[in-house]
């Protein structure tokens, strides 16, 4: 039996070399979880890392009942290791964070609080605590990425999400998918919450994300979305006696 069914509410924390935040994570998510406004767990992804992330990893799902962790085989990607934890969860609710503890999982509580009325409550960072550059990619980004998706979502990288399950299973993954999680389900014609959380700057580990997978790679993946649009299949079934 899959352990995640037991809970209301799975938190989904990839990990790509982070052997340095392992147990500030640790502390932090076992400190929430007797908070949450839900029974919750956390299920880390490691996304083939090659750093001992995976050792950290296995020391601390040991040593706390509601820890969980799968593996992948190689590293292949934030948006492939996201959607291996979503398969995985068999909770209600899904939640996303990273492992660099630029948020914090107390502010799940933030969005907790409205998803039983929306399919996705998503963080806003306020007052980032980024260089003046990162800054001004996300900016451009968030903004070519509004005018070309029209999912009126004012900070799309956020790790801090919460989704009903059954929808994000739903959403069509592809490399970058992370990027596009609001206007993903807005195709399913959920509803998306914003809401204001804090952010921090990074104390260990080095961020995975450059110039081109904040801008270009994103540019790109815009035109593959508004292909997908067009062709996107939704329907929703009112009858049956197969169950």
């Amino acid at each position: 039996m899959n352990k995640t069914a037991d809970y209301q509410f799975t938190i989904v924390v990839p990990v790509y070399n982070e052997v340095d935040n392992i147990f500030a994570l640790e502390r932090e998510l076992s400190a929430f979880l007797p908070l949450s406004l839900y029974p919750s767990c956390v299920l880390f992804v490691n996304d083939g890392s090659t750093d001992g992330s995976l050792e950290r990893i296995r020391t601390v799902c040991e040593r706390n009942k509601h820890f969980y962790y799968l593996s992948l085989e190689r590293n292949s990607g934030l948006s492939a290791a996201m959607k291996a934890g979503i398969d995985a969860a068999q909770s209600p609710y899904v939640g996303y964070m990273d492992a660099d503890l630029q948020t914090t999982p107390e502010d799940f509580n933030l969005l907790l609080r409205d998803i039983p009325e929306y399919e996705l409550v998503m963080g806003i960072r306020a007052n980032r605590k980024d260089g003046f550059f990162k800054r001004l990619q996300s900016k451009i980004a968030n903004g070519f990425r509004r005018m070309m998706t029209h999912d009126g979502v004012q900070d799309t990288g956020c790790p801090l999400k919460v989704l009903h399950t059954d929808y994000a299973k739903r959403i069509p993954f592809f490399t970058g998918m992370h990027r596009f999680l609001p206007a993903l389900i807005l195709l399913q014609n959920g509803r998306v919450k914003q809401v204001p959380v804090r952010h921090f700057p990074r104390m260990a580990g080095k961020s995975k994300y450059h110039l081109w997978n904040r801008l270009v790679s994103p540019f790109f993946d815009c035109f593959v979305y508004r292909w997908m649009k067009k062709r996107y299949i939704n329907y929703h079934v009112n009858e049956q006696n197969i169950a």
